[in-house]
């Protein structure tokens, strides 16, 4: 295999193996930097720093652009688990929502515990044909968290529009390094405190489909001040929501969005296409070397995330060897990205074991 540098340059410089990005991401040089000159700022200036609203409509602006939506199609906000809860609660008293069997708790939950939905599960391969009439929702990720299995994205959108389901695409696992059709789902979350590599408390929900363009947008149970139309005239009583999706923006974390704001246009730098190139390689690279070890992992092609059975007691070893790794339901799970090179999967691969013979 030709050997493949890290991409992103002086932005990093771990002092691990870092291999664990589908956990949380490195964050880049000029992210930590422009966090410390905020810390700096607020010292004078107070926790919103001196502008509130400029980082997040900034990162706002770069995720549109990652996914392919407008920019007045995004919200922002903090966490998956929140917006799921929207999302359940936007749908009507006895809605069934499908999901694959496994998927993330904070996609799924959500549904599970509100007491006026009917929650299904399907294996993901099988997701689409499971869709039927009745179903309100299909809500599902298009990486799996556990594994690195890629959705039938497309798949799973016809057989929706099919059967007049609404559709809910967490994008957590692959915004950053999976190109991504977010036009074509209703609604899009992301997490960003991985692949993106923003700071926790950064999450985008995009609106695709036809929400707010001739459908009526569903109602923010937990709309504050920033989803009035004028922030400024929306700090008491009931406010005029924005006529955008930033209606159903959170308060935000102003430090996340302050490095959200650098990471999401290093991401844009560099291309959602280049990386998906150089962390589908690397994945690739490691694939062969398990297979030259007599190693099988789950079936996933395609992914940047490679999950294996058989060598979940490696983890301890791995991590006083300096290498960041993670196992999930069992599976030593190694995910690569952009920070990553062909060495550091020969470092993994070396400390697993040798190839037969040698």
């Amino acid at each position: 295999m030709q050997r493949r540098a890290p991409l992103g340059g002086a932005e990093f410089a771990p002092e691990t193996t870092f291999l664990n990005s589908a956990s949380s991401g490195l964050l880049p040089a000029r992210s930590a930097a422009a966090l410390r000159a905020a810390l700096d700022e607020s010292a004078s200036y107070g926790t919103m720093g001196r502008d509130y609203f400029g980082a997040a409509s900034a990162s706002r602006a770069a995720f549109a652009r990652l996914v392919g939506v407008p920019a007045e199609r995004v919200a922002v906000g903090s966490s998956v688990a929140v917006q799921s809860g929207f999302v359940a609660a936007s749908l009507p008293a006895g809605a069934e929502v499908l999901v694959p069997e496994g998927d993330f708790s904070s996609l799924v939950n959500p549904f599970a515990a509100h007491p006026d939905i009917t929650l299904r599960t399907a294996p993901l391969e099988a997701l689409a044909d499971a869709v039927r009439p009745g179903t309100a929702l299909v809500a599902f990720s298009a990486v799996q968290s556990v594994d690195g299995r890629i959705a039938d994205m497309a798949a799973v959108r016809d057989a929706a529009r099919a059967h007049g389901a609404r559709t809910y695409l967490d994008a957590t696992q692959a915004a950053g390094w999976l190109p991504l059709p977010a036009a074509d789902f209703d609604f899009v979350v992301a997490g960003a405190f991985k692949w993106l590599l923003c700071p926790r408390g950064t999450t985008f929900m995009a609106f695709g489909g036809e929400l707010g363009a001739g459908t009526p947008w569903p109602a923010a149970p937990h709309a504050g001040w920033v989803a009035g139309e004028d922030p400024g005239a929306s700090n008491y009583g009931p406010i005029r929501p924005a006529a955008t999706a930033r209606r159903f923006d959170e308060p935000h974390a102003h430090y996340s969005y302050i490095g959200a704001e650098r990471s999401l246009a290093l991401i844009e730098e560099l291309g959602v296409d280049t990386i998906h190139a150089h962390n589908t390689a690397l994945a690739a690279h490691y694939r062969a070397g398990l297979a030259e070890r007599g190693l099988v992992p789950v079936p996933a092609p395609g992914s940047a995330i490679v999950s294996t059975p058989g060598l979940a007691d490696a983890e301890h070893r791995l991590t006083e060897a300096g290498v960041r790794i993670a196992v999930r339901g069992g599976l030593l799970r190694a995910s690569f990205h952009l920070y990553n090179s062909a060495d550091d999967v020969e470092r993994l691969l070396s400390l697993l074991g040798p190839r037969p013979g040698r």
